[in-house]
């Protein structure tokens, strides 16, 4: 009696919390196909949708360049962070040598440093490298970051590998790369699948280094274009700014709906199990 009572409870919390996690989705979306002329009072469903609002985003926004330039730059931080993070999970995960405490103790010290802190001196680097307003300002950054987050990633997971696999594989003959390489990037494709959603994600959605770094405005990401779209240039129309949020967040729950199932299952395997 207990375990069902406590089962429809667990399922009555969980449905209230998915109301309140897809309700802002699902407002904003309504917003967006309602027709620009009709008076909006709160929550309710457009007497007829509309495509023509996200024309007008895409047209006055500049949304095509800023799609394409923070395409450009997650998928580059993706790959580069994700391979490095292998490679370096892999060192601290399975080998002993001297400084490997040392060196994994720096990293961690990368994740607790605020990343507010960095910005100042990362400008006046970029600026002495004469890399504003470029792609390197936006990329480089963001693969240090991800860099260290995705070494404690795949280091946690390489550690919970069983030995048995690795020690087998030297038994037959494989160096290091060709045991990473054939044993256990297979086996590690969920982690590695979760943590290229995770980076995908906080890189798409970086506003702040994106700000910094294009003090002239020559190269919007697609947060950025949409700050812009919607406070200087004082779009009025909400219909049209909540088209122009559908347009920016689309990729990303494209990206996250592709690798979800993978995404579920890398929590699940122990990607950060010690």
């Amino acid at each position: 009696m207990s375990t069902t009572t406590e089962r429809v409870a667990t399922h009555f919390l969980l449905i209230i919390f998915a109301v309140i996690a897809i309700y802002p989705l699902v407002s904003v979306l309504t917003l967006a196909l309602t027709p620009s002329n009709e008076i909006i009072t709160g929550f309710s469903l457009p007497s007829q949708i509309t495509f023509d609002n996200f024309a007008t985003a895409w047209n006055e926004g500049r949304f095509d360049e800023a799609l394409v330039n923070s395409a450009i730059v997650a998928f580059t931080v993706v790959v580069v962070s994700v391979i490095f993070s292998v490679l370096a999970g892999y060192a601290l995960g399975t080998m002993r040598f001297p400084g490997s405490s040392l060196i994994f103790f720096i990293l961690i010290t990368g994740l607790i440093i605020p990343y507010e802190s960095l910005i100042i001196p990362l400008y006046q680097m970029f600026k002495e490298w004469r890399l504003l307003d470029s792609l390197p300002a936006l990329i480089l950054p963001q693969i240090g970051v991800s860099v260290t987050l995705g070494t404690f990633w795949m280091r946690g997971f390489f550690r919970s590998a069983p030995r048995s696999i690795t020690e087998a594989a030297r038994v037959d003959g494989a160096g290091h790369f060709r045991t990473l390489v054939g044993v256990l990037v297979p086996s590690a494709w969920p982690a590695i699948l979760t943590l290229s959603v995770l980076i995908f994600m906080y890189t798409w959605n970086d506003f702040l280094l994106a700000l910094v770094m294009n003090p002239s405005g020559r190269v919007f990401t697609a947060p950025l274009a949409l700050s812009f779209f919607a406070g200087a240039q004082r779009v009025t129309d909400q219909t049209v700014v909540a088209a122009a949020a559908v347009l920016v967040a689309l990729p990303v729950i494209i990206f996250y709906a592709f690798l979800q199932r993978h995404f579920v299952r890398g929590f699940l395997t122990g990607a950060v199990k010690e």
